[in-house]
């Protein structure tokens, strides 16, 4: 009993171990390893409460260890993922970062995404909307937008690097995200309570647009399709109302 009480917690730790090896890998010049850390970090995430929910076994101990793991995971490591393109952009290289040089500070906005990331987890721990669903852009799926942004410019998928990897352009997209990750826009979840279409139409045509962008897209600029499929998805069922923004409870 006491292993299957803990067993939905060592998964979760698993996300926040691959979570710090991903943060090594950026700063250490192995960033080749980074989509490799962050998948398992999605998977360990996802399966977590998966587990948690099947052995019935959910506890406010695991929900907080949750959160704790993906403010490393879907925190930090976007916020050190955009840190080092920004930095790259202008010939920066991590070896040669040095904080009393004013163009590396320059790539510090990148962890603005870290501190909304924190707000966002905070709030999401006291908000009993986000029980069925999300209000604002969820931290995996940012972590996935950025992800799909270095993977762009690490293989220079469609000839995109040299505006992907823009000190400008990845300023604003840092703002942006920021925006999103704490704004009061209803998006849906991905939990399946129950295998039937009624209940899940809306998230398996997402997974159908998904596997679409994958056939046909390179994997890197599919990952970040995929997001802003998602977010333009979300608002355009919010305006249609079959998502619903309720009042803040807290």
């Amino acid at each position: 009993m006491a292993i299957k009480k803990h067993l939905p917690n060592a998964v979760t730790l698993i996300n926040l171990l691959c979570g710090c090896l991903s943060f090594i890998s950026i700063f250490t010049g192995q960033v080749y390893l980074v989509p490799f850390f962050i998948a398992i970090c999605l998977f360990a995430d996802y399966v977590d409460g998966l587990l948690a929910r099947l052995l019935k076994v959910s506890s406010p101990m695991g929900r907080e260890l949750d959160s704790l793991a993906d403010m490393v995971s879907f925190g930090v490591v976007p916020g050190a993922m955009l840190f080092y393109m920004i930095n790259e952009s202008k010939g920066i290289p991590m070896e040669a970062v040095n904080f009393q040089q004013p163009e590396t500070v320059v790539g510090t906005i990148g962890f603005l995404v870290t501190l909304f990331s924190c707000i966002r987890l905070a709030k999401f721990n006291l908000d009993t909307r986000q029980n069925e669903g999300f209000v604002g852009l969820n931290t995996p799926a940012c972590t996935i937008f950025v992800l799909g942004l270095l993977l762009i410019g690490m293989y220079d998928i469609y000839n995109l690097r040299d505006f992907v990897h823009n000190q400008y352009f990845l300023s604003i997209v840092t703002v942006v995200l920021s925006y999103l990750l704490i704004a009061e826009l209803p998006m849906f979840s991905f939990k399946f309570k129950a295998l039937e279409w009624k209940s899940n139409k809306i998230r398996i045509s997402f997974i159908l647009i998904s596997l679409l962008c994958l056939l046909f897209f390179e994997f890197g600029a599919a990952l970040s399709l995929i997001i802003l499929c998602y977010l333009v998805f979300s608002f355009f069922l919010w305006m249609a109302g079959l998502i619903k923004r309720e009042k803040r409870d807290f």
